[in-house]
């Protein structure tokens, strides 16, 4: 289901007192929100932009990440080992840019750089907020901000995949599922199940993106549909859920099966606490490992991870869908959207008219 926000548009506010030589937009929490955010909990304020200082670049955004985590920032849920927004001040997130001025002999005007300050059109930061990728890796630097290595930790590393293991991806048409369940057919497992929304979208994982079974969750007790498309049980779940789907999971898994829990939409998407993974016992009884994890610990992996990346997309072998949102001021709509189930792919706002 697709919730619809409250509210028609965040306010756009001027700070008359800042002036110089460029200004640009960013996007504010304006108020905590209980539970799953409105627009109006989203302020868009015009802002000088300075010249870098000793040290500093000055990156103009051309595209940033839309992330369902974003919205437990939002709210402040300790659970997250992030920091949260707060209120009156810019958001953060990952982003792609170009560097127009420098201060710092590391980095030069039109290097392209990846950071965590996106929501704003304007980064300024010491250097070493910045990490320059090679501008001719992709045929858009969007790519830079896939979930592709999201998804190849929490397979390779957390669930550790084995050859010929049958694996189950929740939420399998967004951002990182999408390319879990394409990823773990390509590292050899001998099934691939997901889970989607619609019929529409359930077509595209077994049609464009190669998974063996799909199925809509809306369709009656997932732990049924599951055990349909998993005769055998399943090895590895790629938990981008909870709720029912994980307990689902649970349920289906085989002994000494592995989850990787990489996020929480029946939560994210509802605002409202799930049930848990149910009853423990049944953990217990098939020593099964469940193991959360964050791409900030597995960034080793990168070097292995973006050759096999590049080769894949210049095969053929993966598809990466990205869907493109215009103008910084969609962005708290098309992130309430995409937790709605709105995109397929990785949603990534651009901020610079191409």
């Amino acid at each position: 289901m697709i919730t619809t926000p409250k509210g028609t548009a965040p306010t756009v506010r001027s700070d008359p007192s800042r002036r110089g030589p460029r200004t640009g937009l960013e996007v504010r929490l304006a108020a905590r929100p209980d539970g799953l955010p409105a627009l109006d909990d989203f302020e868009i304020a015009e802002v000088a932009v300075p010249d870098p200082a000793p040290g500093q670049v000055l990156v103009r955004n051309l595209f940033m990440s839309l992330d369902p985590g974003m919205l437990t920032l939002m709210t402040g849920d300790p659970g997250m080992p992030m920091p949260r927004y707060e209120i009156g001040e810019a958001m953060y997130g990952d982003a792609v840019g170009e560097v127009v001025a420098s201060a710092d002999p590391s980095l030069g005007e039109g290097d392209l750089v990846v950071h965590r300050m996106g929501w704003r059109e304007y980064a300024l930061a010491p250097a070493g907020a910045f990490r320059r990728v090679d501008k001719d890796a992709y045929p858009s630097p969007s790519t830079h901000l896939s979930f592709g290595l999201v998804a190849y930790v929490g397979l390779m590393a957390v669930a550790g995949l084995r050859p010929g293991d049958t694996v189950f991806v929740s939420s399998a048409a967004g951002a990182t599922g999408s390319m879990a369940g394409q990823i773990a057919r390509l590292k050899g497992a001998g099934r691939v199940i997901g889970s989607a929304g619609s019929p529409g979208k359930v077509a595209h994982l077994t049609g464009k993106l190669g998974f063996d079974a799909a199925f809509d969750y809306h369709d009656g007790p997932v732990v049924d549909r599951l055990r349909e498309a998993a005769p055998d049980g399943i090895d590895v779940y790629f938990d981008n859920v909870g709720g029912e789907q994980l307990r689902a999971a649970i349920g289906v898994m085989n002994a000494h099966g592995r989850i990787a829990v990489c996020g929480a939409l029946a939560r994210q998407g509802t605002g409202r606490p799930d049930d848990g993974p149910g009853d423990l016992l049944t953990v217990l009884g098939k020593r099964l490992t469940i193991r959360g994890f964050t791409l900030g610990d597995h960034l080793d992996r990168a070097a292995e991870f973006g050759p096999q990346f590049r080769a894949w997309l210049r095969d053929g072998a993966i598809v990466h869908e990205e869907t493109v949102i215009d103008g910084l001021a969609e962005a708290p709509r098309a992130l309430l959207d995409m937790v709605g189930g709105a995109y397929l792919g990785k949603p990534v706002v651009r901020l610079v008219a191409g």
